[in-house]
């Protein structure tokens, strides 16, 4: 379990010297996941060490909940002037990210020549 957490929090600290170090505008712990995720499919046996500290993690992964809920209710005249706008802004950002991966989705499906391209009502 030390192992895990280890290289867990290693791949992390990594992303964050990244970041940091290259003044890149991507958080840490994502450059960190995408070390981690890079590290995975070159070494496939290293899911069964970092296996252990994974599950431990997701087991307690609601309790990440609570400081947003707490922030919503600490924010909640904040929202309730702006709430149209940032739901307006969610539901906008939403449906423009939908809308670019099927975008994505139909040209790398139509460069592999599959099948998936025309769609399924054509």
């Amino acid at each position: 379990m030390l192992v895990s957490l280890a290289i867990l929090f290693g791949v992390q600290l990594a992303g964050e010297a990244l970041a940091a170090g290259l003044g890149l505008p991507v958080p840490g712990p994502v450059l960190g996941f995408a070390l981690l995720a890079v590290a995975l499919w070159r070494m496939p046996r290293l899911a069964v060490v970092v296996e252990p500290a994974a599950f431990g993690i997701l087991r307690y992964l609601s309790l990440l909940f609570v400081p947003a809920a707490v922030g919503i209710i600490q924010q909640a005249r904040l929202l309730g002037r702006e709430g149209l706008a940032i739901g307006a802004a969610v539901l906008l950002s939403t449906w423009i990210a939908m809308a670019v991966t099927v975008l994505v989705f139909r040209a790398l499906a139509a460069r592999a020549g599959g099948s998936a391209a025309g769609g399924a009502g054509r």
